[in-house]
């Protein structure tokens, strides 16, 4: 199957690095397209930033309708523009916070998140409540690192990520971290060997997910409030989207 990522991000290297995360578990015969929109936010720190990020969104999804894609994988820890993807696409579309609790709470009773920012982690306590996770979840914890400091390996990142990883394991009374930012994609598997549990990351959890469903025979549905948006005129800017 065609599978299109979308890093909501202007952030072509974190692209690409979810991308070689994303193509390491996907199935044989699966596709991963990774994308980037062509105008945004660099990086995804705040609801602003995730409001302007959702239109690009919505741009790669009606370009990967277009183009043949089976599925999408939205990979920011946000979510940005999820149900919105959802309403323009026929293939199932997999927010990578909302996949990451899905696979923490099948491996383990209580999670904590380990994100960038502590402004990120309200948003990622938003999403638990809203996805019904909040239970599950025991703590948000923030390393307090800029998500684009993930891009540079002469940074203290992944070491401060470690260190709160690793007080998570001793404080929290957990079986399971979850990765709170797409930027950590190729760190999941370093975090586990050196914390001793497991490592939930959510661009790779998506990803199998959407195999999962499609496989399944099922997409969107088109039905209710995900129906295809209704035809209107749209002005201004955005009288492109005019049907």
């Amino acid at each position: 199957m065609r599978i299109r990522l979308i890093n909501p991000n202007t952030s072509a290297a974190m692209t690409e690095k979810m991308a070689v995360a994303a193509r390491a578990v996907a199935a044989p015969g699966t596709l991963i397209e990774a994308v980037t929109p062509a105008s945004g936010p660099v990086s995804i720190e705040s609801h602003f930033d995730e409001a302007v990020a959702a239109l690009g969104v919505a741009e790669e999804v009606r370009r990967g309708e277009a183009e043949g894609a089976e599925g999408y994988v939205l990979a920011c820890f946000g979510d940005p523009g999820l149900l919105a993807a959802r309403e323009l696409a026929r293939g199932p579309v997999v927010g990578i916070a909302e996949a990451a609790f899905h696979v923490a709470a099948l491996i383990a009773t209580r999670f904590s998140i380990v994100t960038t920012l502590p402004r990120t982690a309200i948003i990622a306590e938003h999403l638990l409540a809203q996805y019904g996770y909040a239970q599950h979840c025991r703590r948000v914890r923030a390393a307090d690192i800029p998500v684009l400091d993930l891009e540079d390996s002469g940074s203290a990142a992944y070491a401060r990520i470690v260190e709160e990883c690793l007080r998570a394991r001793d404080a929290d009374g957990i079986g399971a971290i979850v990765l709170g930012c797409g930027g950590m994609a190729d760190l999941a598997q370093a975090i586990s060997r050196d914390i001793g549990l497991p490592v939930v990351e959510g661009v790779t959890a998506a990803v199998k997910l959407v195999e999962a469903v499609a496989g399944l025979g099922l997409g969107t549905s088109k039905f209710g409030d995900l129906a295809w948006p209704p035809a209107k005129r749209f002005t201004g800017a955005f009288a492109g989207y005019s049907a």
